[in-house]
C-alpha cells in the first residue's frame, strides 16, 4: 500500500505572528528579489539567518503574490546592445516557464537598450528571485530591477 501524498495547504499569515526564521528568510528572498544583495550568503548575513535556516525554509514562505496565478511581475532591465543578449534573456524567462505578456525596447544609446518585460507568474517553475537571479548573472544584462506585480 503506497503513501498517499499529503496535499499542500497554504495559509495567508500576518508578518508580524511569523517565527523570526521565516521572516528572515521572507525579508531574505526579497533582498534578493530587489538586487539588494547579490548572493544568498550575502542576503542571510544582512538579516541575521544562517543559511542552513534560509534552506531550510525558502521553498515554503514567499510574498503573496508569488503563488497567486493571476500575477503579473514587470523587470526593467538595461542591456548591452550587442546581439543575443535579448535573445538570452528570453530564452530564461522561457526555461523559467514564464508567460511574457510585453516587451518593450528603448532605442539604445551608448551601446546600452532598456528594457522592460512583464509577465506572469501562473505556471513558473522558478521563484521570482531566481528568475531575477540568473538573469542578473547574463552576460550583457547590465541592470536588473521588479518594477512591480500588480495581483489580477
Amino acid at each position: 500500500m503506497g503513501m498517499a501524498r499529503k496535499e499542500r495547504r497554504f495559509f495567508l499569515v500576518q508578518e508580524d505572528i511569523l517565527p523570526e526564521a521565516i521572516l528572515k528568510t521572507a525579508l531574505a528572498r526579497e533582498l534578493l528579489l530587489r538586487g539588494e544583495a547579490a548572493t544568498v550568503s550575502e542576503a542571510v548575513q544582512k538579516v541575521n539567518l544562517s543559511r542552513s535556516a534560509y534552506y531550510k525554509y525558502r521553498d515554503g514562505v514567499f510574498p503573496f503574490y508569488r503563488w497567486n496565478p493571476g500575477v503579473t511581475v514587470s523587470l526593467s532591465m538595461v542591456l548591452e546592445h550587442r546581439p543575443g543578449i535579448l535573445s538570452r534573456v528570453l530564452k530564461t524567462l522561457a526555461e523559467a516557464k514564464t508567460s511574457i505578456l510585453t516587451i518593450n525596447q528603448s532605442i539604445p544609446i551608448n551601446g546600452l537598450a532598456s528594457v522592460s518585460i512583464t509577465f506572469e507568474t501562473a505556471g513558473m517553475e522558478w521563484d521570482v528571485e531566481d528568475v531575477t537571479a540568473r538573469l542578473r548573472q547574463l552576460d550583457g544584462v547590465r541592470e536588473i530591477s521588479p518594477i512591480g506585480h500588480n495581483v489580477g
